[in-house]
């Protein structure tokens, strides 16, 4: 059997967990895995490398992906199907294995209802909005890398007497926002899904000035809504080949108006892709190694056009078409009780 792997979309740690996983177990079956790089854009190009347990036995521990990623969209140019297709047949491969988040895991499922190209699914994103699955790897190196980041900002907030907007990534849901947030004993929290009275923002953050707080801390992801404004806040108006434009600003935006209205010196600082950088957390090492297990027994069983995922403690596997439906937003349970500590 010869396997094909790729990672798509953002990168983040934990990736070279699952491939390490995925290795393993086609290896010891007798089989053969081969790296595609930069995603999707490989899979066109047929640009790919062999992949052993002996050349893979080290990556666990490393950030990113040893094979490269791309947000490159297959079904922005047919041809590009037609090209992926003949990859597939010229390598001889007989099963691939995508890890990426929604848009990777949208185009594993189109090849295989439009192709039936044996694929499986593996979800990847820092976000943790992917459906049918509890965590996704790379949330918690995430969060505790924002966490880190706040606690090292708290003490020059705290000396200068400010107000500091620390802007998280989260696109469409606010995991990352909220549970950091909550680690670090934040003023206030911003997410997606529920758009804010900024009066209310600025009455919370003048209530603990008046009771003796000397700093303030608000987080907010990147696609927060304002109440006050309309749509997005965006860097440019540049889309990806998926549709999406490249969020970024709302940190700046709410320092100005906090300052404005409070009359306190605000700052704001957007950690943005330092949240995908670095080694993973042992966690998301562990979650990684076991998805890609899960993986790559689904494709000794020929059980294809599958995602892997993790409910519980228990890994899983669901249909690739009802892991692709839906976001799986914030909760409004957990966003409640992070609001308990943002009146």
């Amino acid at each position: 059997m010869k396997v094909g792997i790729l990672t798509g979309g953002g990168d983040c740690p934990g990736l070279n967990a699952v491939i390490r996983g995925v290795v393993r177990v086609v290896s010891n079956a007798g089989g053969q895995v081969l790296g595609l790089q930069r995603g999707w854009k490989g899979a066109i190009d047929g640009d790919h490398e062999i992949l052993t347990p002996e050349n893979t036995d080290d990556i666990v521990s490393k950030g990113g992906t040893i094979l490269g990623s791309s947000r490159t969209n297959p079904y922005k140019r047919p041809e590009d199907v037609t090209k992926l297709l003949d990859t597939f047949a010229k390598l001889g491969l007989d099963a691939l294995v995508a890890i990426g988040g929604d848009d990777t895991l949208g185009v594993a499922n189109r090849l295989y209802n439009d192709h039936r190209l044996s694929v499986i699914g593996c979800p990847k994103t820092i976000d943790n909005d992917l459906s049918c699955t509890d965590v996704t790897f790379g949330f918690d190196t995430a969060i505790n890398i924002c966490v880190d980041a706040i606690e090292r900002l708290r003490t020059t907030t705290e000396s200068h007497r400010r107000i500091m907007v620390v802007e998280t990534m989260g696109r469409h849901a606010g995991w990352i926002a909220c549970e950091t947030a909550m680690a670090v004993g934040a003023d206030f929290v911003l997410v997606p899904e529920e758009p804010v009275s900024i009066d209310v923002m600025c009455d919370v953050l003048m209530k603990r000035r008046a009771a003796g707080k000397k700093y303030g801390i608000v987080v907010a992801s990147e696609g927060a809504v304002l109440s006050q404004t309309e749509g997005l806040v965006t860097q440019n108006a540049k889309i990806d080949d998926f549709g999406h434009v490249s969020l970024g600003g709302v940190g700046e935006l709410l320092a100005e108006i906090i300052e404005k209205k409070t009359g306190i010196e605000t700052r704001f600082v957007v950690l943005g892709h330092v949240q995908r950088g670095g080694a993973p957390s042992a966690y998301d090492r562990v979650l990684g190694t076991r998805l890609g297990v899960a993986a790559g027994r689904l494709i000794l069983e020929k059980r294809f056009g599958r995602m892997v995922g993790l409910s519980g403690t228990k890994i899983i596997d669901v249909a690739l078409a009802d892991a692709v439906g839906q976001l799986k937003t914030l909760t409004s349970d957990f966003y409640r009780d992070a609001m308990e500590f943002c009146k």
